[in-house]
């Protein structure tokens, strides 16, 4: 179930045909889940593979960095460059390494000519709550898996890939995708974000706040907020550097909306880039990058949220709880008072 499947949605743009960061051309989403109930075990990998590196070296990118309580493998040459040179991985917390230097070997098997040096890019979330058996269950396989199988399809949600044991606002959390058509001076752009959803605070939705405790659940994770969220942002159009750091900070701006608690412990990362490789990058006009800010931020939104209804729940061996945020709530809200539908 989607937000869209009960009838309202969030803001006033239009989503692209999967509501999802492969509606902008040439971006392919690949996951790769370990669940595993007998070991304790829930992560994985998600990768965002961008078609236009295997025609350039490298694509424009920018990074926001909302809170550097994390771990960002290749963030100081994006934010000095401006330049994101491979796909962007994301995964646990204490198998980040691993998947950089599992990147690296894919990068080499795949290069057509000698490669001296490349920025890998992976993020990661920590999901320790959940997964506390195997801090470093991902492996070179499980990356190159998930890299593999890439596809521009429609994108799984919620207990998938890096978000498996991901906890959001309270409740199971997860994978969340979805995009937004955005109007420029002389064409239709597309604007596509994926948020790997794993942070402190409490749920807004629909102009209400959702706690676990307001429906009689206890609330799953750590005694203090911790959290880590990162937000990829796709969009079809060679805009400059400068602009896409702006792009990625509204990435991080947008998990306002949904009640994000941005605590001392937590790791929120914004990387916005273009699907385009261009030698000479367009200006976007003021009106334009407000369209594009617009589309950014009714996307996190949504994509949030989706990872939520998306998520399922998860009970450890040693019997924590993460409970999945409950349709039925969803579906009670419909008929409240105040509560309308989108545009």
């Amino acid at each position: 179930m989607r937000l869209r499947d009960l009838g309202h949605t969030i803001g006033r743009l239009q989503p692209g045909p999967h509501n999802a960061i492969t509606d902008v051309s040439g971006i392919a989403v690949g996951q790769t889940t370990l669940h595993d109930d007998t070991r304790g075990v829930y992560s994985g990998v998600t990768a965002i593979v961008p078609a236009a590196l295997s025609m350039a070296p490298a694509v424009p990118a920018g990074l926001h960095v909302g809170n550097g309580y994390g771990k960002f493998v290749g963030a100081t040459q994006l934010m000095e460059l401006g330049e994101l040179e491979t796909p962007v991985l994301l995964t646990s917390t204490l198998s980040t390494f691993r998947a950089a230097d599992s990147l690296l070997s894919w990068i080499l098997d795949h290069a057509t000519g000698p490669l001296r040096t490349f920025n890998p890019v992976v993020g990661e979330i920590n999901d320790t709550w959940l997964s506390s058996t195997d801090l470093r269950p991902v492996t070179s396989d499980h990356v190159h898996e998930a890299l593999c199988s890439a596809s521009t399809g429609p994108v799984e949600m919620g207990n998938t890939g890096g978000g498996t044991g991901a906890l959001a606002l309270g409740f199971k959390g997860g994978i969340g995708t979805a995009s937004r058509r955005v109007s420029l001076r002389d064409r239709q752009a597309v604007v596509g974000v994926l948020v790997q959803a794993n942070m402190g605070g409490d749920l807004r939705l629909l102009g209400r706040t959702i706690t676990p405790e307001s429906i009689g659940l206890r609330r799953p994770g750590h005694a203090s907020e911790r959290g880590s969220c990162v937000v990829v942002i796709a969009l079809d159009v060679a805009c400059g550097v400068r602009q896409l750091e702006r792009v990625a900070a509204r990435g991080v701006f947008g998990l306002g909306a949904v009640g994000a608690a941005f605590s001392h412990g937590s790791g929120d990362y914004g990387l916005a880039f273009s699907s385009v490789p261009c030698e000479s990058p367009r200006t976007l006009a003021p009106a334009e990058l407000d369209s594009v800010f617009a589309g950014v931020l009714e996307a996190v939104e949504e994509a949030v949220i989706d990872g939520l209804l998306a998520a399922r729940t998860i009970v450890t061996p040693s019997g924590r709880t993460a409970t999945a945020l409950p349709h039925e709530v969803l579906q009670r809200m419909v008929s409240l008072p105040g509560i309308t539908s989108g545009p």
